[in-house]
């Protein structure tokens, strides 16, 4: 029993630190669009340096009316997009947003938004705690 009760103690700074520990959002940044487009796409790279996995389950901003997590893949020779529920991260892994991939959809931009600016996104992890990140608005490559 004392065995039992050792072991179980030695998790516990493990399970605390898991709690506390949470992905981070690195190099984020947003595309704009041609002006009068109701949508960004967005980009960056989620880390995950936890023992544990991550998920996220939504995202939103206050500069955009929805926010979305959607990838794009190649099918059949069609570039086809769907929205993506869940996105799982491994522990000590990363969630790399890119052109042609993953993204974020940002729709209905609630002002008009200029290169440089930054944008606040907040991802929702499927343990209910939050997870905040800013974007950089660049310009479209010409």
């Amino acid at each position: 029993m004392k065995i039992i009760l050792a072991l179980l103690l030695s998790l516990l700074p493990l399970s605390a630190c898991a709690r506390d520990c949470a992905p981070q959002v690195k190099d984020g940044w947003i595309r704009l669009m041609p002006a009068g487009m109701p949508m960004h796409a967005g980009f960056g790279r989620i880390e995950n340096r936890c023992p544990m996995p991550a998920s996220i389950v939504a995202a939103s901003s206050p500069a955009y009316g929805s926010v979305e997590l959607h990838e794009s893949k190649l099918v059949d020779g069609i570039s086809r997009m769907r929205q993506v529920p869940e996105l799982r991260i491994a522990p000590d892994g990363a969630a790399v947003l890119q052109p042609g991939g993953l993204h974020l959809m940002l729709m209905q931009p609630k002002a008009t938004l200029k290169p440089g600016s930054r944008v606040a996104i907040e991802f929702e992890l499927k343990d209910g705690r939050k997870l905040l990140g800013e974007l950089e608005v660049r310009k479209p490559a010409p």
